[in-house]
């Protein structure tokens, strides 16, 4: 077996994580969506390097390209937590054949209730999968809690999406047009608190700069579930404002009033086009590995940490989920 060069750090990302571009670079790798088509024989092997470099060793024949290459599929499919394979709906990978086919459905078929019903409701059930598969491991949740999670946040886009088609009926076309982003941005509040709710209960596990474990830390919870609402706001913000804006000028050329039927998969692609840039950027708005100030903290919590470190510690670090 062939030993790992001095120096390298297999779980530590390629690009500078304390820096935009440098998260939007490892995201634009993680989140590429040509890593869904992997075989899943390929993604054992790239898991089985991984574990080899953690330990020192690599297969004989192993250049840098490859191991690099295992990397980028290890994050892309593989729990940063429990290491374990995610299931492949989940994966912020495939946020974009995924996003772009629910997204470009919404933003077209908004004019009827059942319409609006059906495809708010196999959205949400998109967004439960995803929210529940880049959650912290650490904190488990029930499969009630996950039950009612899902009926809350589907029950409140659905509200929010019906409530105001109605309310614009007599609105401009394009204030009806940017409903469906008004629903998914009112269930993105609900669903990942909600099928998080674990975290906020209990804490999530916050440790050193050395990954030394501290404790755990509600407040530490709430701020990365904060900053992944945000996220995922921000995910789908440009699509469904911008695009219904494109698709508002370009249905009154006559050509496109000729080709009807493929407003649909032409909005679909347009999405794709969005969400293409838009998933890495939203997921480099905040680092990954969350950090906290000491002071911040939980006063018990706090206490705890000087008892045993003193003044070693000034922030607490943890997994912010996706």
């Amino acid at each position: 077996m062939a030993t790992v060069p001095l120096g390298f750090n297999i779980d530590t990302p390629r690009w500078d994580q304390s820096t935009f571009m440098g998260r939007l670079r490892h995201f634009l790798n993680i989140t590429d969506p040509r890593t869904v088509l992997v075989p899943e024989e390929e993604l054992d092997w790239a898991k089985a390097l991984v574990e080899g470099c953690r330990t020192g060793l690599m297969p004989p024949g192993s250049s840098q390209e490859q191991v690099l290459y295992a990397k980028k599929l290890y994050d892309s499919a593989f729990h940063p937590d429990s290491g374990e394979k995610m299931n492949l709906i989940g994966r912020m990978s495939f946020q974009v054949p995924g996003g772009m086919a629910l997204t470009g459905c919404m933003l077209q078929f908004y004019r009827t209730v059942p319409a609006v019903v059906f495809w708010q409701w196999v959205n949400q059930s998109f967004n439960a999968i995803v929210n529940y598969t880049n959650r912290n491991a650490a904190s488990p949740i029930s499969l009630r809690q996950i039950g009612v999670a899902y009926v809350t946040a589907t029950s409140t886009a659905l509200a929010t999406a019906v409530g105001l088609n109605l309310y614009t009926k007599r609105s401009p076309p394009l204030l009806a047009r940017w409903v469906p982003f008004a629903a998914v941005a009112a269930a993105n509040c609900v669903n990942i608190p909600m099928m998080r709710q674990q975290e906020i209960i209990n804490g999530i596990m916050v440790t050193d700069g050395d990954n030394n474990e501290l404790g755990h830390s509600r407040r530490a919870a709430v701020k990365g579930i904060a900053q992944v609402v945000v996220s995922r706001i921000t995910m789908a913000a440009p699509g469904m404002i911008i695009l219904p804006i494109i698709m508002e000028r370009l249905e009154k050329f006559p050509f496109m009033q000729r080709i009807r039927v493929l407003h649909a998969p032409l909005q679909v692609l347009l999405c794709g086009a969005f969400l293409l840039f838009m998933v890495p950027t939203a997921c480099a708005l905040f680092p990954q590995r969350c950090s906290l100030a000491l002071a911040d903290l939980e006063p018990e919590l706090r206490d705890s940490i000087v008892a045993k470190h003193g003044d070693k510690v000034p922030h607490v670090y943890f997994n912010k989920g996706l």
